[in-house]
Formats: structure tokens, sequence, C-alpha cells
């Protein structure tokens, strides 16, 4: 029986992606099917994700649609291709770095740096290659909980070189400067250094560059997404009334500079006595989810309030890279997919196929 291509493509404009939640064929992500006379199908499939666990599972579930035609043989050849996507206003996607995703807070203290070192190791995990901006230029703690060390290189006297630990790329002004020393920086000194450090840093091809930004909406926030061709944003916050409160105004500046908003999440959800097993709400109960029901914005997940997710952070060795398939890693790693299948699903960048046009008076 011959299968012609038109019905394996009706057919997977049923079959929705488990990551990104929308079909092959609206998400872009067929690339072409070949057929022949004695009813052998080839369907070529690229995941916009990091897709190191989810190959397998995608290429059983295209054969066995396909299969449900009466195709002879199925091959499904699928394979990983992040790509870059587009960014606001007039920027252009930076060089070596495809997509930009800033993970920010409304107020300090909630946990936004650990959440940010554990979404980009469990994006690493899954098969994309990342790297990691600490912006938090008065309190950078990256080198400490990614136990990175040292200061970076310069190969051409132009550029940094990130340092690397546990397979991510690193860059941070807490490589440039002693510890105990304070950062007494103005505004626009502090924005300046910080651009300086994401356009001069020498990012070798990375599919994510997470951005630990500082806590807050002044003056460097604001400068940091206007000026940075950010492809998203996630805003961390605790169940709390007064970190909502301070959340909500992250969300509202990322609106106003026209960031896409891919979520928010609610770190020290629920506290699980590790005696009794006892659920305690310690910060409250229900503040984000009732947060991304007012704004429209999703709820990307809810992290535990743990002595393990600090002990691991403070040693240098984060939750998902001390082990990815603990629950608590597993709840990273779930986030992390998630914002990957949001930013899959948002506009491709063509800014590097735009016209430089010039005026000369010749």
């Amino acid at each position: 029986m011959t299968i012609s291509t038109s019905q394996v493509e009706e057919r997977l404009s049923k079959l929705i992606d488990p990551v990104v939640g929308t079909d092959y064929v609206s998400a872009r992500m067929l690339k072409g099917i070949e057929t022949d006379d004695k009813g052998g199908v080839v369907v070529h499939i690229e995941l916009g994700y990091p897709a190191r666990f989810a190959i397998e599972s995608v290429k059983a579930a295209v054969e066995s649609a396909v299969k449900e035609l009466g195709a002879e043989t199925v091959r499904a050849d699928v394979k990983q291709n992040i790509i870059a996507h587009k960014v606001q206003g007039t920027q252009r996607v930076l060089p070596g770095v495809k997509n930009i995703i800033a993970v920010s807070s409304g107020k300090g203290g909630v946990g936004k740096s650990t959440v940010s070192a554990n979404l980009a190791l469990a994006l690493s995990y899954e098969g994309a290659k990342v790297g990691v901006l600490d912006a938090d230029v008065y309190g950078p703690s990256q080198p400490t909980m990614l136990g990175a060390h040292g200061q970076p290189m310069t190969v051409d006297g132009k550029t940094m070189e990130p340092l690397e630990a546990h397979g991510i790329q690193i860059n941070s002004v807490g490589f440039m400067v002693d510890e105990d020393e304070p950062m007494i920086w103005r505004g626009p000194m502090a924005s300046g250094a910080l651009n300086q450090l994401l356009t001069l840093t020498n990012w070798h091809d990375l599919d994510y560059l997470i951005v630990d930004m500082p806590p807050g909406t002044g003056d460097i926030q604001l400068q940091l997404s206007q000026s940075s061709p950010l492809t998203g944003a996630v805003v961390v916050t605790t169940p709390q009334d007064i970190a909502l409160i301070d959340a909500k105004k992250g969300l509202r500046m990322f609106e106003k500079v026209n960031v896409p908003l891919i979520g928010i999440i609610e770190n020290m959800s629920v506290f699980i006595c590790p005696c009794c097993g006892k659920v305690q709400h310690i910060f409250g109960e229900g503040g984000a989810k009732r947060m991304s029901e007012t704004y429209g914005v999703p709820l990307l997940g809810e992290l535990p309030l743990s002595a393990d997710i600090r002990e691991a952070a403070d040693s240098g060795n984060p939750t998902v890279a001390a082990d990815p398939e603990s629950p608590a890693a597993k709840m990273y790693r779930s986030i992390a997919m998630k914002i990957a299948g949001a930013v899959a699903k948002l506009g491709k960048d063509y800014s590097a196929r735009m016209p430089t046009i010039s005026v000369k008076n010749d």
C-alpha cells in the first residue's frame, strides 16, 4: 500500500509533542517526508528543545502514528536542533548565543540564584549547551554555587573566555574581585560592567544563556532588559504576599520592555518535615498560582524549601549536578523543559538576514 506525503502530514498534524504542546506540523518540527511504492515511509523531525531523553519516545510515537495509516515500514529520523529565536525590539541575537533567558525576582532572598544555577544544569543535563551570566553585581553567588574558581582569560586581548564548571560556561563579576570586596558602584557603572560581561565574553555556541538578574526593578535591571537581546524572562517568587507584591513589579517591567514572559516559578513553596513527613506551607500557599491566573502567565512549577538544596548550592555542587535523578532535581528538570518548550514556540530570529543600510555622502 502506497502512503502519500499528504496523508503522513495530516496524521502528524494531530500528534502533539509532549514538550512544546503543539503538533509537529504547526510547530514546524516536521522537516521532510519520504515515501516509496512499497509502502515505506521515512519521516524527518527536528526537535527545537534539549532532547537527550525525548528523542526515543518521540521516535516511537511518530512511527506508531504513521503505521496506523497502513505503512509497511516506517522510520522516524528524530534529532535535536535548537535555533535562535526572536528578541525584543531592534536587538540582534548575541554572537555565540542562540537564546538568552533572564531569571529575575522582585526582591532578594527568594532563591533566584539557586534556581538559576539548577535550571542551567537541568538544561545541560537534558542535552543543551548552556552558559550562566551572573548579573547580580552586588551579590555575585554563581562562582560559589557552581564551584567555579579563577579569572577569565583572554586570547585576543579583546574578549574574555568563560570559565567552565559542571559542563556549563560561566562568567561573573565575582571572578574579578575578592570575595569580601564590596561592589560600591553606582547604577550606570554597574550597568556598563554588566553589558561588557555579556558582550565581551566569548560564549561558545550556546543554546541557552541563563542570566541571573539582580533582584528588583531598578536602573540595572531596566538597562539589562532594554539593551540586552533577551529571548524571554522567568520570575522567581515565594508564596508570601510581600514577595508577590515585588514579583508583580518584575512582571510588569518585562511587559513594558516587550520581553516575552515565559512563566513564574514559586520557590520555597512547601516544607516537608524529614522526620514525620508533615507538609507545611511556611511562607503561605497558592500565591504564585493566583498571580499566574491574574496576569495570564504560566506557573512553571513549585519548588520545596529544602536544607539539601541549600547545602548542595553552598558546596558548589547544586542539586541537579549532585544527583540529577533525585526528586528535587527532577522538579528542576521539569521546569527547565517547560521553559525550553515555551522558547521553542517563539518566533524564529531573522535579524542576521536583515541588510545593513548605510548612507554615504560621496
